[in-house]
């Protein structure tokens, strides 16, 4: 039986717990497939439970944290409401296609219909098919359409180095 959950951000247990579940995605191909470092393991639960617009969610079985769901609160400024992103929905390998990953969705849509948020959003990576089919089924939908197309870009802060603005 899945157990849903909110994480207790002040049990370093539980959060250790979250830590685990995402490193296990992080190492896997799926992910970045490298494991998080030593020194991101140590700090992440620390700085997960500092951040207010955090909400995360774990799924048990028998006990035992078998996936998660780490989400922020941010807003919409095309509909003037607050939004829920998923940041990261990881399940242990071993614990996948069982459901774990549904039962998350399901308690990160109760929480944005809570309180009253106008959608909630996330990424998934192009090799992550099964995680694809899994949010097709749950009615996420590329709100582009085969016409355009969004991309997750990133620049990396390094102390010292400021942007060029010219």
């Amino acid at each position: 039986m899945i157990e849903v959950r909110e994480a207790n951000m002040y049990d370093r247990a539980d959060l250790l717990a979250v830590v685990q579940v995402v490193d296990a995605y992080s190492a896997d191909p799926i992910g970045l497939g490298r494991p998080l470092t030593e020194e991101v393991k140590a700090a992440l639960p620390e700085q997960l439970a500092k951040l207010p617009n955090c909400k995360i969610f774990v799924a048990t079985i028998e006990g035992r944290v078998v996936g998660t769901a780490i989400c922020f609160v941010g807003f919409s400024t095309f509909n003037a409401k607050e939004l829920v992103n998923i940041h990261d929905l990881a399940v242990l390998p071993e614990y996948r296609n069982r459901g774990v990953g549904s039962v998350l969705l399901n308690a990160v849509d109760d929480f944005a219909r809570k309180i009253g948020a106008c959608k909630i959003t996330l990424e998934v990576r192009e090799n992550n098919r099964a995680a694809e089919r899994l949010y097709v089924r749950k009615g996420f939908n590329n709100p582009f359409g085969d016409v355009e197309r969004s991309y997750f870009m990133e620049r990396r802060i390094v102390v010292g180095q400021t942007l060029d603005l010219n």
